[in-house]
């Protein structure tokens, strides 16, 4: 083979290597936290990254990851063949299943995602998806017991005559007090204020007339 040949090739996968870049994405909760320590741990794990392809910002994880905009500038800039590192998987969203949908989108633009967390595997590949079905599943499984013994608590205070749901902040008198404000025709806002209470208070009160 001559070198012409071997360049021609080789030429394929050297452009498809060109074509792939790698982004980082880092968020912290709060200002007093600082992100620049997720982009030194990528770093020390071998990625590297330019300083333009690296989003961080502060927002709460209970944020849905397509809330953060942070976030939606990283999916603008970002293109298929690209590579995307998160030290942990919380960073791709604020539970296991928007983190799964997170993945997939990713996936579906032909993204790969490195969560370091989770030894650098890549999410979208086969030991990936595994991993997140695994974690899907303790996910769901928690959840269904959360379920389970909250019904189980309700069920055990139903069984001992003990009153469920939110107590009353008003007194059986101050109740008879505000049915008969409203049946005078007085505003909730105005009977909410004078009792020190909520509008909510006032209308589940409103209810029982």
């Amino acid at each position: 083979m001559t070198i012409e040949h071997m360049y021609n090739y080789v030429q394929p996968f050297m452009y498809k290597k060109a074509m792939s870049r790698t982004f980082a994405y880092a968020r912290v909760s709060s200002v007093e936290q600082n992100p620049e320590n997720q982009i030194r741990e990528i770093e020390a794990a071998g990625f590297a990254v330019e300083p333009h392809r690296v989003i961080t910002e502060t927002v709460s994880g209970s944020m849905a990851i397509a809330q953060r905009e942070g976030f939606s500038r990283l999916l603008d800039k970002m293109e298929k063949g690209d590579v995307l590192i998160v030290t942990k998987l919380d960073r791709l969203g604020r539970n296991a299943i928007d983190v799964s949908i997170t993945v997939a989108k990713l996936e579906d633009a032909g993204i790969r995602v490195h969560c370091l967390a989770l030894g650098g595997v890549d999410l979208t590949s086969s030991a990936g998806k595994m991993t997140m079905n695994v974690i899907n599943a303790v996910a769901q499984f928690e959840r269904d017991l959360l379920i389970e013994r909250t019904q189980s608590g309700l069920a055990r205070a139903k069984a001992t005559g003990k009153p469920l749901g939110r107590p009353n902040r008003l007194s059986p008198g101050e109740q008879e007090e505000v049915k008969e404000k409203i049946q005078n025709g007085e505003t909730i806002s105005a009977i909410a204020r004078l009792f020190k209470t909520s509008r909510q208070t006032i209308m589940r009160v409103r209810e029982q007339i």
